[in-house]
């Protein structure tokens, strides 16, 4: 299936998991992965950069978390990134160098790449979020379905079965999404896309494109 490999989606200078996602073709392969890629990354970081205030949790030092945050094991907090008040990481969660993690935003199982902004009211979980991609206030991704089947990957014209209960989005580099929408298990947003407030999105998004209300998807001009 097009569009949707690792190499299509993402620049992967802007990460510290560049040799661990390199490993893989589709970025879901990597979901399963990433508790243990945290905790073997995390053991390799310099003290003089990073502190280690409980077990498998590595914060830069330029990092500013928030007393009232919460960051659960693994996890690992880059330079320059805020993780504000009432952030819930429950773990497994690579956060990259500049992010935001907001007020009430809860991670889990999840890469964020450098720059990301997930600033307000989000849950982001069992998702790859791509170089500056932005979420905006109250939107989430859904990462099982109802019948608790696994994750088909569909486009227009072709399906991709990955054999996985839990994936929640893939974002490509550079994505906006609008406030209050809903990512559907198994969504693919491709680089350079937008996605219209409280939009509910599922199969894959072109790149370079805006996914407009009630699913209509043009490409930029």
């Amino acid at each position: 299936m097009n569009n949707v490999r690792i190499a299509d989606l993402y620049d992967l200078s802007h990460t510290a998991a560049k040799d661990y996602l390199s490993r893989f073709t589709y970025p879901w392969e990597a979901l399963k992965g990433i508790s243990s890629f945290i905790i073997e990354l995390g053991r390799t970081l310099s003290p003089d950069e990073y502190d280690n205030p409980s077990e498998n949790v590595w914060v830069h030092k330029t990092a500013k978390v928030f007393p009232t945050a919460y960051l659960g094991a693994p996890c690992i907090i880059g330079a320059g990134t805020e993780v504000r008040h009432g952030a819930f990481v429950r773990g497994s969660a690579l956060v990259g160098e500049n992010c935001v993690v907001g007020n009430s935003v809860e991670l889990k199982n999840v890469i964020l790449f450098d720059n990301v902004q997930t600033p307000h009211y989000n849950y982001v979980g069992d998702s790859i979020l791509g170089y500056k991609s932005h979420m905006g206030a109250g939107s989430i991704t859904s990462n099982v379905k109802s019948d608790k089947t696994n994750v088909v990957i569909k486009s227009d014209d072709e399906q991709l079965e990955t054999g996985i209960k839990k994936i929640g989005a893939m974002l490509g580099d550079f994505v906006e999404v609008g406030c209050n929408s809903v990512l559907n298990p198994g969504t693919v947003i491709g680089r350079n896309s937008n996605i219209y407030p409280t939009s509910c999105v599922r199969g894959v998004i072109p790149a370079d494109s805006i996914y407009k209300t009630g699913g209509v998807v043009v490409h930029k001009s």
